[in-house]
């Protein structure tokens, strides 16, 4: 018996601003049978308000407070750590952050990385890494390969984050998908096993899920590209179509 289902959002429920086929109506059928609905995002480009916005625009039915995003566990970590951040993020994102921002005057004592084009470029990073080297910590929002947009699949931070890490002869605290953690706070007080993780990508969503003793859902849409589902070891829970063969299956064993 599912309980819990964990849904992503980009490539999943939608690609830019056009919905996922049937994914709408999809969502509803969950949400009319009473089913624990989280929507766990590593999406960096935009704020959660922007975000829940988007979906919402989109016919989404989303309370913004089930939106579990990796910005907002990112801002709870550098709260308990005290720290005063380089943030290389989105402007989109940046209200997330508010109060949180290193002052002018002062050294930085972290850098944070999320998907953020504006701010990939050599100065940018020369920057970061002379506050690595300096002993600031490099926090990754998370570390996507890539990610699928409109016009076709585009690099996620991960690339950034590594070269920072080789650079400067650091690690990364790595915050989203597929730290382990993050999946654990989604569940609340509902056992792993009666839940399940619904995403386009293998390696963050489903095995990620996985390891943290939850049902991996994979979606042949957003970022998937064929014979991701032979990557991970386990295989994935099940494979399907869409978001709608997901939770069509779903309904049918919660008969």
């Amino acid at each position: 018996m599912i309980r819990m289902v964990l849904i992503d959002l980009s490539g999943t429920l939608h690609i830019d601003n056009q919905a996922i086929a049937g994914a709408a109506e999809a969502l509803k059928k969950l949400v009319d049978h009473n089913l624990t609905i989280k929507f766990v995002t590593n999406t960096t480009k935009e704020s959660k308000r922007i975000l829940h916005n988007r979906l919402t625009s989109l016919g989404f039915l989303v309370n913004k407070d089930d939106i579990l995003s990796s910005l907002g566990a990112c801002r709870n970590l550098l709260v308990e750590r005290k720290l005063k951040p380089m943030l290389m993020i989105a402007p989109e994102a940046l209200e997330d952050f508010n109060g949180l921002a290193c002052p002018p005057n002062e050294m930085p004592n972290a850098v944070v990385i999320g998907l953020a084009p504006t701010e990939f470029n050599y100065n940018k990073l020369n920057e970061a890494f002379r506050h690595l080297q300096n002993g600031a910590q490099l926090i990754a929002i998370h570390a996507g390969k890539y990610y699928k947009t409109s016009d076709g699949l585009s690099l996620g931070p991960g690339c950034f984050v590594k070269g920072l890490e080789y650079s400067a002869q650091c690690t990364a605290t790595l915050v989203g998908k597929p730290n382990k953690l993050f999946f654990q706070a989604a569940l609340g007080n509902i056992p792993a096993e009666q839940a399940v993780m619904i995403g386009d990508d293998v390696t963050d969503d489903v095995k990620g899920a996985m390891d943290a003793g939850l049902q991996g859902f994979l979606v042949k849409t957003g970022k998937y590209k064929a014979g991701d589902e032979n990557r991970i070891n386990p295989s994935p829970s099940a494979v399907f179509p869409s978001f709608v063969e997901a939770v069509d299956y779903i309904l049918s064993r919660n008969i």
